[in-house]
């Protein structure tokens, strides 16, 4: 995808015109993490669902990946699911950060939807109007808000029909979700690899980012559509730590002299190139029920070395402190 069988050994042995191209890579890691989380479940006799948790969102996308781990608990199709969060009434979430809410949030959402199913079944193995009376969770499946028989799969009955033969409204789980010993048995991270094409003006120093493909082994991608999305922010914000970003303090003073984005300086649009970024896949059971690791924190790791190397690779400068300006590529 990248093109690496393009690059050429020496050091400023790659051209275009006027500029040198250079092409680098580094690979990254970042460690799994989970928390306790609380969350809970209700399934209503409307044939629709809610999980709840005090969690926030701040861009990732937890308002769907809830969505999605509490419909597979459930076994109910996500569009009938809907989330609740970011209110201290719900049940204690996590904090939002170290990339661990999916795996946290996620895992405590989706055993909530698992212990309501689980009540669901109980009352109607003890209903002998129910087809499936006496049904022990071994010999049942639950698949689109139905359970069934294994041995005979029309006998079985949905949730709205347990519920409403019961006169009950809804019926609800609460959860709370805690890490085992996993952490202590199993080495867990999430892998990256960043591949990075620069073009630097030899005349003038100025380095432009011409092509970046991140490739990464995030475990299970709850929402991919969202996931590739942190992908892309992680490695903009990479070429921003790489390339743009400083802070400066007057020490006289002990203050920071560009404490504002006019003079701090991040990437805009025309600074961003092309990105492919995509996800390997893999499986890991033994990181939380849901097998997610975080991607938030890893996107970003790796490209500020690739572009490092890639700046190294045409210029011959190795440059060891961040960001890489003109004045350190000239001087």
């Amino acid at each position: 995808m990248f093109g690496w069988s393009r690059r050429t050994l020496e050091p400023g042995s790659m051209r275009d015109g006027r500029y040198l191209v250079g092409m680098g890579m580094a690979s990254g890691t970042y460690p799994v993490f989970r928390w306790p989380a609380s969350a809970r479940a209700r399934a209503f006799n409307d044939g629709t669902a809610v999980v709840q948790s005090s969690a926030s969102d701040m861009g990732p996308g937890t308002w769907t990946t809830m969505a999605i781990a509490g419909a597979e608990g459930l076994a109910m199709d996500v569009s009938r699911v809907r989330s609740e969060l970011g209110d201290t009434k719900l049940p204690q979430g996590s904090v939002h950060g170290i990339s661990s809410t999916t795996a946290s949030i996620g895992s405590a959402v989706y055993e909530a939807g698992l212990a309501v199913r689980a009540k669901l079944l109980a009352l109607a193995s003890k209903d002998q109007r129910s087809p499936l009376h006496g049904a022990a969770e071994d010999l049942v499946t639950f698949a689109d808000g139905r359970i069934a028989l294994k041995s005979d799969p029309a006998r079985g009955e949905g949730y709205v029909d347990i519920l409403r033969r019961n006169r009950m409204e809804s019926i609800e789980a609460t959860v709370d979700s805690n890490p085992g010993n996993e952490e202590k048995k199993f080495s867990m991270h999430a892998f990256c690899a960043q591949f990075v094409e620069v073009r630097v003006d030899e005349e003038l120093g100025v380095v432009r980012v011409a092509h970046v493909v991140s490739a990464v082994g995030g475990g299970r991608i709850m929402n991919e559509k969202t996931a590739v999305s942190q992908l892309n922010g992680g490695v903009v914000g990479g070429l921003g730590m790489a390339l743009f970003e400083e802070t400066l303090m007057d020490h006289r003073m002990g203050r920071f002299v560009n404490a504002n984005l006019g003079e701090y300086h991040v990437p805009v649009n025309a600074d961003v190139p092309s990105i492919n970024a995509f996800f390997v896949e893999e499986r890991d059971d033994h990181v939380n029920p849901l097998g997610t690791k975080g991607i938030g924190e890893l996107a970003l790791v790796g490209v500020a070395p690739a572009v490092a190397n890639a700046v190294f690779h045409a210029t011959g400068k190795r440059i060891r402190r961040l960001p890489i300006t003109l004045d350190k590529l000239m001087s």
